[in-house]
């Protein structure tokens, strides 16, 4: 019997009952860090963009690509509050004299961050 070409790139099978199955294995990946923001990158790809999502899976680049989907995020998060409040007045002053004040504004601002972000990095492609 001829071989498949699976075989002749130097694939195997294994029989499982009546079944011959490949033996496939997805290539090694590097263990990376994924944070909140990559986590829902991760959960729009695998809803919205299957193909890629899958994509990116077999062919062991997921976990780089939401660590770097997550860095890209985290920094522009972290710079983005610091302008805003810079640019609003929401200083250390602010804190020192009014709290409560200042809490809510700068809930505010990391909202409207978090939805720039959202729209920017997480939900585009």
């Amino acid at each position: 019997m001829e071989k498949t070409l699976f075989e002749q790139m130097g694939g195997t099978y294994t029989q499982q009952g009546d079944y011959i199955l490949p033996n496939l294995t997805l290539p090694a990946e590097e263990k990376q860090s994924i944070g909140i923001w990559g986590q829902r990158h991760a959960r729009h790809l695998k809803q919205h963009h299957k193909i890629l999502y899958y994509n990116l899976l077999t062919s062991g680049k997921l976990n780089a690509h939401l660590a770097e989907i997550d860095r890209q995020a985290e920094d522009m998060f972290f710079r983005l509050v610091k302008q805003m409040a810079e640019r609003e007045g929401v200083t250390e002053q602010l804190k020192e004299q009014n709290q409560m004040e200042w809490v809510g504004r700068m809930n505010n601002i990391r909202n409207g961050v978090a939805e720039i972000i959202y729209a920017e990095i997480i939900f585009s492609l």
